[in-house]
């Protein structure tokens, strides 16, 4: 019904045993891209992710930032091509199919924060667009410090410009020779 395929990147997977009710966890590092299967869900059990697809000439396009607890994977879209990448070190365990009705509300917030992230994207001014965003990643990703709140995600300029679609057709072309 459903396997984990080990990655060119070895990544390493928990010895978690059916007796122990745990499915088996799988653990990538920063940059790696999870394998996908049309039959797998993974739920976020530490780091964060993006989801993303690309144009004909090589843009990227992000579909969704995703962290703990949330559900990711292939069932969840109709892209093509389709591409988890993790953004930090990542813990994430199998969804068997049988138990995606159990996880109703995180399908639900799966939902909601694509669409928050969709009108982000299309907010005028840039600036104002940047400004959302970077509340939206402080909502999600946020740790409490002293002076206020740290986005606790490792996102490059670059990063930023590829979600918020403000790179410049001659970046576009650079970055994918």
């Amino acid at each position: 019904m459903y396997s984990i395929s080990p990655t060119s990147n070895s990544s390493a997977v928990s010895n978690s045993s059916a007796l122990d009710g745990q499915l088996p966890q799988q653990i990538f590092t920063r940059r790696e891209v999870i394998p996908l299967q049309n039959d797998v869900l993974w739920r976020i059990d530490h780091g964060a992710v993006r989801t993303l697809t690309w144009s004909e000439d090589g843009t990227f396009i992000t579909l969704g930032y995703w962290g703990l607890g949330d559900l990711i994977g292939y069932p969840l879209s109709r892209v093509k091509p389709y591409q988890i990448e993790c953004l930090t070190g990542v813990e994430i365990s199998i969804v068997a199919p049988y138990l995606w009705h159990q996880d109703i509300n995180a399908l639900l917030s799966h939902i909601q924060q694509a669409e928050d992230l969709l009108k982000i994207v299309h907010r005028k001014p840039i600036s104002l667009r940047l400004w959302q965003f970077l509340v939206w990643l402080s909502e999600k990703f946020r740790r409490d410090v002293d002076q206020g709140k740290l986005i606790n995600l490792n996102v490059t300029h670059q990063d930023i410009a590829e979600v918020l679609n403000t790179l410049t057709g001659r970046q576009n072309r650079l970055k994918s020779l």
